[in-house]
């Protein structure tokens, strides 16, 4: 399947954004303002149920997004990032070279995945020398395809959830004018997994998914729980990582959203991490982003940070 994700910057448009997941249809429209930050126009979660796909299809159509040019988003368990060296190749050969480096890392034949590949950081010093490699299924590229035609919408780019929390963690550093600065940002994705990005001068230079393993969001809302601990450990483990591999680029704060849980979070994660622990908030770039249960907020909030996306590149 011939795909390309969007690395590549442009101007920001009119947003409609949908992650299909879990049999669960989530979206966002809003619309720029003048002064920054996007109106949220609608958000919610379609989730299939009993349904027959033929009657889903009915209810998607339904939604009212008929002609609209839409952006689709992985979530972090839909695709495969992968963080190579650079091959010393001509650019227009760096997805063909970077497809026979990871031939071994994938568990699927390389004709049934669609790769696409962005430098490591800002390609300043070090960054230079590495790439990640995306890599999702043509199956799973394919159902997205296929409920943006049941919206009746015009799929034009598919971004994935680590660029995502990447322009959220931007939002917030330019709003702080810290933009210079590496932060972390650990965001529940949901009761199983934690997404942990780093970012720096508007870029990602590290992501990792933590399991969180048998667990409960009653858990995670206890500080003191196994699974919040576990995370902490893990946590650490990763900024070690970090700060072992960078020693150019120290470490500033790390963020956290985990929707309702965010504050308990916050204060189960200040004591033992080294850095100043806050929480992710980006509300004031999105009003209208309100109401809802909270498990749709928790679906649709990394979609926001599609809407700040600027690149692009066409399907």
């Amino acid at each position: 399947m011939n795909m390309q994700w969007p690395w590549q910057r442009s101007r920001l448009s009119d947003r409609l954004v949908m992650a299909w997941s879990g049999n669960a249809l989530a979206y966002v429209q809003a619309t720029p303002l003048k002064e920054g930050g996007f109106q949220v126009r609608r958000f919610g979660v379609e989730r299939q149920g009993a349904d027959s796909a033929e009657d889903f299809a009915k209810r998607v159509a339904a939604l009212g997004f008929k002609g609209c040019q839409a952006t689709g988003m992985l979530r972090s368990a839909q695709y495969q990032m992968f963080q190579v060296e650079a091959p010393a190749v001509a650019p227009d050969e760096l997805r063909a070279a970077a497809r026979w480096k990871i031939r071994d890392m994938v568990d699927v034949h390389l004709d049934d995945l669609t790769l696409d590949v962005l430098r490591v950081g800002d390609e300043k010093g070090r960054a230079n020398a590495n790439l990640f490699v995306v890599t999702a299924t043509n199956a799973q590229i394919r159902e997205v395809i296929e409920i943006s035609k049941a919206m009746r919408c015009t799929l034009e780019v598919i971004d994935i959830q680590g660029l995502a929390q990447r322009n959220l963690q931007t939002a917030q550093a330019r709003r702080e004018n810290r933009l210079a600065r590496a932060r972390a940002a650990i965001v529940l994705m949901d009761e199983r997994y934690v997404l942990l990005t780093i970012s720096a001068n508007e870029e990602l230079y590290y992501k990792r998914r933590i399991d969180l393993g048998s667990t409960s969001l009653q858990d995670l809302s206890d500080p003191d729980s196994n699974a919040v601990q576990n995370l902490v450990v893990e946590v650490q483990r990763s900024l070690d990582l970090w700060e072992r591999t960078w020693q150019d680029l120290p470490l500033d704060q790390v963020n956290v959203y985990a929707g309702e849980h965010t504050d308990a979070w916050v204060r189960a994660l200040a004591q033992p991490l080294a850095q100043p622990v806050s929480a992710l908030d980006v509300s004031a770039l999105f009003p209208g982003f309100e109401g809802g249960s909270d498990a749709d907020r928790m679906l649709c909030w990394p979609l926001l940070g599609v809407v700040l996306r600027t690149e692009s590149r066409k399907l």
